[in-house]
């Protein structure tokens, strides 16, 4: 696990607005050196015009993926498919119904699973890019109860406040799960009597799928290992405790699973619109917010069995305010060698 793929943004220089449909200047991926403690952008991403709202909008590379050669990335409207490792853009998919996207995950027969966050919604595309099928993550509720299938929300700054906000998309077998930051849990979009509980407390992230676990990010810097068999939680970590002399790490979303004890996990700069409305933890369990803000990303190799991290890597020296995804290069290699 020497070489990293690290996926995010950096923030705008000169703020003209704290909102975070208007925060960030450019979508970026690193490949980062962890013996070395060096990087290098590997690309930078704004969308075109026809992608994205007209005022001032916010450019950010979200939760990503890697399948036959392929890198899948997604922006807020778009899906992005690059060869790698050249890194060429092989294909853009985008539909009027993207808004704040946070994930594109792909099936092993090649159908990409969309968390659609601004419309509260898990997408279905086939191989080509085509929608397939489209589920509420809101129980009970029709695709289209709050929206209208003629806007074109690529073209709409926000949506929120979002019901559900899904921001994760993972497979068991046949199953397609979402997780929901609002409701602190994951559903299965086709069977929704199927849910896991994770927290009471705050918003989760991600959904990593291994063997015998399904690992999910709190937001406030947790992890949470979910039996996969019983869909309980067997086990949840503090990660915070294990990063001496670094009580307030930041907005933690980002994991790679390495094994049963030991989680690559991601730490994004805080903005001041992360400790309104849905955030009230920052301001119960943490004070000085304004010093927290100028905490910068990092990524953190934690050794779970030992309760310890056993590396803390800073990323603002490379330009990255912003994490959403972490590849060890290896998983890159695999998809090559499985395709």
């Amino acid at each position: 696990m020497r070489q990293l793929l690290i996926v995010g943004g950096v923030q705008k220089d000169n703020l003209q607005s704290p909102d975070e449909w208007h925060i960030h200047r450019a979508g970026i991926v690193l490949r980062l050196d962890v013996e070395s403690r060096t990087a290098e952008t590997i690309l930078e991403y704004q969308s075109p015009p026809e992608f994205c709202p007209d005022d001032d909008p916010s450019f950010l590379l979200k939760a990503s993926a890697f399948h036959d050669e392929q890198f899948y990335t997604c922006t807020s409207t778009e899906i992005l498919v690059y060869d790698f490792p050249s890194m060429r853009l092989d294909r853009r998919i985008s539909h009027p119904c993207f808004n704040d996207i946070h994930h594109v995950n792909v099936g092993p027969d090649g159908r990409m699973y969309v968390a659609n966050t601004g419309l509260d919604m898990t997408v279905e595309l086939s191989s080509e890019g085509g929608i397939l099928r489209q589920w509420s993550v809101l129980e009970g509720q029709n695709v289209w109860h709050r929206f209208s299938p003629d806007v074109d929300y690529r073209k709409v700054l926000t949506t929120k406040p979002h019901a559900a906000h899904p921001n994760f998309t993972f497979l068991l077998g046949e199953e397609v799960w979402s997780t929901r930051a609002e409701q602190h849990d994951a559903i299965c979009v086709t069977d929704p009597l199927k849910k896991i509980h994770l927290t009471d407390e705050c918003p989760v992230h991600d959904g990593i799928v291994t063997d015998e676990s399904i690992v999910f990010t709190r937001v406030d810097a947790h992890a949470v290992f979910v039996d996969r068999k019983t869909l309980k939680v067997r086990e949840t970590y503090n990660l915070a405790s294990m990063m001496p002399g670094v009580r307030k790490p930041g907005w933690c979303r980002g994991l790679t699973v390495i094994d049963e004890d030991r989680i690559l996990v991601g730490f994004s700069r805080m903005r001041p619109t992360k400790w309104k409305g849905n955030v009230n933890w920052v301001q119960s369990q943490w004070n000085n917010l304004k010093w927290l803000h100028r905490m910068p990303a990092r990524i953190c190799l934690f050794n779970l069995k030992e309760q310890r991290a056993e590396w803390d890597i800073p990323l603002q020296d490379f330009g990255m305010t912003t994490v959403f995804s972490i590849h060890p290069e290896e998983e890159a290699n695999v998809a090559r060698v499985a395709a």
